[in-house]
């Protein structure tokens, strides 16, 4: 049985803090009312905001890892590790610790009232409580050994809980039993969300399945990228988040959840609440800074005077790259591929560390366009700069290499594209005329458009879901003529659709999220054209100041979309093109691709040097120090020595009280000008002990007061940074 082992009181102590770029996050959040909110960290951080969100006081509780946090009425629990709850009131209070009879982590809980509620974790832990904490027993009859990662009721008799390798299960009578549910999903899970009229289940790899009462429906997300938070009121209004950042909801009954909410995150999302169907908050494991929606989604902003600072860094040292080389890995979300010169690298972290895994030797000087078959990552094709220019091919994973066809391209372009529906396509858009297709992974390619008369093909994008719907960017360096050309019938006739007077269409991109939309480049000129039509017209969007060159659209948020530079500058937007960041500093060289595979993961490949976009945010919260109150009560009165003395810069002060009173624990400086009020209240009789955080303050001599009732006593203390 759980007991109670002792209360916390929290005394303000104004210290600025900050968070260090992708440092300690938070992994839940969750409001009673809309205005108090909650959010809850590794190591001990709990961060309360009374303002919604206005302004954030921070709690360190120790080494605890706090992955989940509920609230009900008055009441916030918190589930962390070794079995440990951690209780507190939404108004100032006490926080209470209560040991769940498991030495298990403990990852998610659920308050259905102030004396119901479960919590769930690694192991097999299901436990529940009928007394608001204070005592649990185990409630996993019929549950596998498994980790569950979260657990949800929408009443005392009707709950779900959900984990590792897509076990779900359901209960009907409050947790006595557990039936297993069928939902299509092998992955691990993360987020399970009781409705009242069915289910929700999200984890690893955009898995996602919806319980309609009677069965349930896998939903295809089309993005790779962790779904780690469900909220919202029925099944018709469920709202998703994770990946680098993104938000999505079914709203007007989109099954697809391919709505998406505008938001300024660039982090991973690891939870959502929903307070009504207006106010939001969403937090991310990455930082502190926490994100707030007021009007139903369509729009969110950073909350608590929360800053962000981006810069490029280099991440690999290399040079003699022109077009965009860079591949996802297909089976590893954390890998990627590169080329420069005639060499191949990968990384497996994201693009933080590179190593040369191959290279075509003497077959080529660099690739303009590279790809590694998703389908059989043996097989490898290049379009490479060579007399004549190449398309090359490996099955081997790049030790040997093959030349497929020998035909002239563009020195600036990327001639060589796969078709993202069909990957075993390939196509290919040679200087002066024709198109090419490969239907069989690259083996032989075959000419199919009656050589049309391209001039020199910059790119070639096929339509997501449509790959009859090719498009080629077309342009001459100084001919003044930027072009575009579109098929519908997969590469065999063609349309002049737009000519602009610059001289290139370097860069195409579109988004499996909404096929209507298609973002261009233009160099030498500055202007970024979009189509909204399913590219059968271009508009003109915006003016970025600089030639354009590569682009992207984020591969977990259709809202990003990110322009590049023939050069270190670059622009991007993250609400659908409505305004436009840019100023990122660290970037040197010439433009050659950029790949976005999160909102937060950034990579640009310059023609030397590989770049990769580090982002910081910045939040201010004020430190709350920690009273703790011991068993106990004291015979006389006593004010210790601080301990660590010296410190630098939190120190712990111990004091007695044998009687009941008003009492001044108070700091001041070697000028005796105070600096800080630990404590200034009616306490009773006990064993106190104070943690004092003297991040504000500069080295030197410091002297502790302590006073109640007849009572005084100083003490001095040093403090050495």
């Amino acid at each position: 049985m759980g007991s109670l082992k002792k209360f916390y009181y929290f005394i303000f102590s104004f210290v600025l803090l900050t968070t260090a770029a992708y440092s300690q996050g938070l992994n839940s959040v969750s409001t009673p009312d809309g205005i108090i909110i909650f959010a809850a960290g590794d190591n001990g951080l709990i961060l309360k905001s009374t303002n919604a969100g206005d302004n954030w006081m921070e709690y360190n509780l120790g080494a605890d890892n706090y992955k989940s946090v509920s609230t009900f009425g008055d009441d916030v629990w918190f589930a962390g590790t070794n079995g440990k709850v951690t209780k507190t009131l939404k108004n100032s209070s006490p926080f209470s610790f209560f040991q769940v009879p498991t030495a298990n982590n403990l990852n998610s809980v659920n308050f259905i009232s102030n004396s119901v509620g479960f919590v769930c974790g690694n192991s097999g832990a299901v436990y529940k409580t009928v007394n608001g904490g204070a005592n649990w027993t185990l409630a996993n009859t019929g549950l596998p050994t498994v980790n569950w990662k979260s657990i949800s009721f929408r009443d005392a008799n009707n709950g779900i809980v959900a984990g590792d390798n897509g076990n779900v299960y359901i209960t009907t009578n409050g947790g006595t039993s557990w039936t297993s549910q069928t939902t299509g999903i092998s992955r691990n899970l993360l987020k399970a969300k009781a409705f009242s009229n069915g289910y929700a289940v999200s984890g690893e790899w955009g898995s996602l399945a919806v319980y309609n009462g009677s069965s349930w429906t896998s939903v295809n997300t089309r993005t790779v990228s962790d779904i780690r938070g469900i909220t919202g009121s029925s099944l018709t209004d469920i709202h998703i988040c994770g990946g680098g950042g993104f938000i999505r909801n079914n709203s007007n009954n989109d099954a697809r959840f391919y709505t998406f909410e505008i938001n300024p995150m660039q982090a991973n999302l690891s939870d959502i609440q929903y307070y009504n169907a207006s106010i939001g908050f969403a937090v991310n494991n990455q930082n502190k800074a926490v994100i707030r929606t007021t009007n139903g989604g369509t729009s969110w902003t950073l909350t608590g005077g929360t800053t962000v600072s981006r810069n490029w860094q280099n991440k690999l040292t290399a040079n003699n790259g022109i077009g965009n080389t860079l591949v996802k890995h297909s089976r590893n979300r954390d890998a990627m591929y590169v080329t420069y010169g005639s060499n191949i690298y990968v990384s497996w972290n994201r693009g933080d560390n590179w190593s040369q895994i191959a290279t075509w030797g003497s077959a080529g000087s660099r690739a303009h366009s590279f790809y590694v078959n998703p389908l059989d990552t043996n097989i490898m094709m290049a379009a490479v700069v060579s007399s004549p220019d190449k398309i090359i091919r490996s099955t081997n994973h790049g030790l040997t290499w093959t030349t497929i066809l020998s035909q002239n391209f563009s020195n600036y372009g990327q001639p060589l594209e796969q078709d993202q529906n069909n990957p075993n396509n390939y196509y290919f858009a040679p200087d002066n005329g024709g198109f090419w297709k490969s239907s069989n992974a690259g083996a032989n390619f075959t000419e199919i458009s009656g050589n049309y008369p391209f001039r020199s093909p910059c790119d070639v994008l096929v339509m997501w879901d449509s790959s009859n719907v090719i498009f080629v960017g077309d342009g001459v360096t100084g001919s003044g003529q930027a072009k575009i050309f579109r098929s519908s019938n997969g590469g065999v006739n063609w349309t002049d659709i737009r000519t602009v007077s610059a001289s290139e269409t370097p860069s195409m991109c579109n988004t499996v999220f909404d096929l209507s939309k298609i973002f261009v480049t233009e160099w030498s000129g500055s202007t970024v054209y979009r189509s909204t039509n399913f590219g059968y017209s271009f508009e003109n969007n915006h003016s970025t100041g600089f030639s354009g060159w590569a682009s992207d659209i984020a591969h977990d948020d259709p809202n990003m979309i990110y322009i590049g530079n023939y050069g270190p500058a670059s622009a991007f937007s993250l609400d659908n093109a409505a305004t436009w960041i840019t100023g990122v500093s660290g970037m040197s060289n010439s433009g050659a691709g950029v790949m976005v595979a999160e909102k937060n993961w950034i990579i640009s490949q310059q023609t030397s040097n590989l770049f990769k976009m580090n982002i910081t945010y910045t939040t201010p919260t004020v430190l709350l120090n920690i009273v703790e109150v011991l068993p106990g009560v004291p015979e006389k009165f006593e004010l210790a020595q601080n301990y660590p003395n010296p410190f630098n810069p939190v120190t712990n002060i111990k004091f007695d009280i044998p009687a009941s009173g008003n009492v001044s624990l108070k700091v001041f400086d070697i000028s005796g000008k105070e600096v800080s009020t630990l404590i200034n209240e009616v306490k009773p009789a006990g064993y106190y002990e104070v943690s004092f955080n003297a991040s504000n303050l500069s080295s030197g001599v410091y002297f502790y007061r302590l006073e109640t009732g007849s009572f005084n006593l100083t003490r001095k203390m040093l403090l050495i940074k």
